[in-house]
């Protein structure tokens, strides 16, 4: 047995005690956490150091047992503002199946056979079989809410919602990339907008803009 594994099971294990009990993506009872977090609570609760955290949860990371995104939000200082980026760290569909097994709700692998820690790019994978470039993630989240809001409403009829929902999916798939194509989303987005605008929801097109930024020019 490779010595390291008793200590990535303890770091596997803690992500998934902290999923399980969550009650939001962020915060204090968060599925997600800040790296000075994880190594603060596993050296309380299994006298972990930095190094092994460092080292094994990397090895995690790049199995894909465990999941990084950043988050991106603007400072505000003396004389102006600068950009700030924090990384946070939360277990991955894989994780969660390497603790509870196989499930039956996997879906099948968009991307089968295809090496995606190759690419070079920093990829999350989804439990959907989908995946999505980190710098796009929450754009990602965004898009899977107004999807969600166009099926659940009655302003729209069952073709108008297939229609809106393909071309939301279709502009989730350029975000796989590390240049999206920004005239497909851009002729995708224009298309959504007056449909949603249309049908009195303009509000999910203004919450949504300001996360496609540099995508629509």
């Amino acid at each position: 047995m490779n010595p390291n594994d008793e200590v990535r099971m303890k770091i596997l294990q803690y992500f998934y005690d902290r999923n399980a009990s969550s009650t939001s993506r962020f915060g204090k009872k968060g599925s997600a956490v800040k790296i000075s977090d994880v190594k603060k609570e596993l050296k309380s609760v299994h006298s972990l150091n930095q190094t092994q955290v460092h080292s094994n949860l990397t090895y995690l990371i790049g199995r894909k047992w465990v999941n990084t995104f950043d988050v991106q939000k603007i400072v505000h200082v003396k004389g102006g503002t600068i950009p700030s980026t924090v990384t946070w760290y939360e277990i991955a569909p894989q994780g969660i199946e390497k603790i509870e097994g196989d499930s039956e709700f996997k879906g099948e692998e968009r991307y089968k056979g295809i090496n995606i820690t190759a690419t070079g790019s920093n990829i999350i994978a989804l439990g959907d079989g989908n995946v999505v470039n980190a710098t796009f993630s929450a754009l990602h989240s965004e898009l899977n809410q107004l999807k969600q809001s166009v099926s659940e409403s009655s302003n729209f009829t069952e073709k108008q919602k297939l229609d809106l929902a393909v071309d939301i999916e279709s502009i989730k798939d350029q975000l796989a990339k590390d240049q999206p194509n920004k005239t497909v989303i851009q002729t995708l987005w224009a298309g959504i907008q007056i449909a949603v605008t249309a049908a009195d929801m303009a509000n999910l097109i203004h919450k949504i803009t300001p996360f496609l930024s540099g995508l629509l020019t």
